[in-house]
């Protein structure tokens, strides 16, 4: 198996593996579903990720052999396509946007750090992805809003501002390309509202240093990919509230995005203060009393019928997964 099939098939069971992830509070899983999309399709879109993660990696590793720039790798295209190639296979909607626009970058740092045989150095992967996503272009921004919008772009509300624009209308490639803006650029103005955003404008922070450390620890301590994944998905959840949630619930009562947001965030703020008194006081799934009330947990968030799906968290988790499985662990 060469470099960029060991980076295909590690993307794939990365996500493979978060949608399996059992009870993973709110969250559709193996044990749960939701009218319209369920467990399946995760796990199609998974496998469907593949080509697109292959043609990111290949593109890393020409940009880092010279052949081609780094601004010209095409991160917006090639997460366009994954994101088509999942929805070609599966009925589910838009299950893994967030996860390609996370794992897309991350495939492209580990090609162009796949020039040896040996596993990835989170470090210089790190490095590597950072410099991807602020090397982006118009054209990558571009591709994106021709993404978000090809689903029912109304999870994402309306932004009024004059400096970043508002990537749910249809005219939103225009002002891109008059604006200069860049994926890197919409990654930082939308950072506010959205956790996805916030992890690409800052180099993946929290699946690096938080979501990466848990799940290597965790499945260290107890050799079971099943109670890393549900305690890594918990440790993020309780560290960063899911803009998600935030935004589902904020939309309810105000279109703007921005205030959404804002209006949205204390319920957030809440689930992830449930999911730190899971942690600290249970250990989680390593104890059956954490395993009872994370089961509970579950049952309350999905009672809510959608609203209160940390869908963010899960996307974070993924990439956090295919850090720990680049750096070399096994199972």
């Amino acid at each position: 198996m060469t470099d960029l099939d060991r980076i295909m098939v590690i993307a794939q069971l990365a996500s493979a593996l978060e949608a399996s992830g059992t009870p993973k509070p709110g969250n559709v899983h193996r044990n749960a579903d939701y009218p319209q999309t369920r467990f399946e399709h995760f796990l199609a879109g998974s496998i469907a990720l593949g080509p697109a993660v292959s043609s990111a990696s290949l593109q890393g590793l020409k940009a880092v052999l010279g052949e081609i720039r780094f601004s010209e790798i095409g991160i917006g295209r090639i997460i366009r396509r994954a994101v088509l190639d999942v929805k070609s296979f599966q009925r589910g909607g838009n299950t893994h946007l967030g996860v390609a626009m996370l794992l897309i970058p991350l495939a492209a740092a580990a090609g162009a750090a796949s020039t040896s045989d040996d596993d990835v150095s989170v470090k210089l992967l790190r490095r590597y992805l950072k410099r991807i996503v602020k090397a982006t272009g118009v054209d990558d921004a571009i591709e994106i809003q021709k993404t978000i919008f090809s689903f029912d772009s109304k999870w994402l509300g309306k932004l009024k501002s004059k400096s970043t624009p508002d990537l749910s209308e249809d005219n939103a490639s225009n002002a891109i390309n008059l604006g200069g803006t860049t994926f890197y650029d919409l990654m930082v103005s939308s950072s506010k509202w959205d956790g996805v955003a916030q992890e690409l404008s800052s180099g993946l922070k929290t699946a690096f240093t938080v979501g990466y450390p848990e799940f290597k620890s965790i499945y260290e301590k107890t050799g079971d990919v099943n109670v890393a994944t549900v305690n890594t998905f918990l440790k993020i959840l309780s560290n960063t509230p899911d803009t998600f949630i935030a935004r589902k619930i904020g939309l309810e009562k105000t279109s703007n995005i921005v205030e959404a947001a804002k209006r949205g965030m204390e319920e957030s703020k809440k689930v992830s203060r449930r999911a730190k008194g899971i942690l600290d006081n249970y250990r989680g799934m390593m104890t059956e009393e954490g395993r009872i009330e994370i089961s509970r947990f579950d049952a309350e968030l999905r009672s809510k019928g959608g609203s209160m799906n940390p869908g963010t968290t899960a996307d974070i988790t993924a990439a956090s997964i295919m850090i720990a499985l680049l750096s070399g662990l096994r199972f």
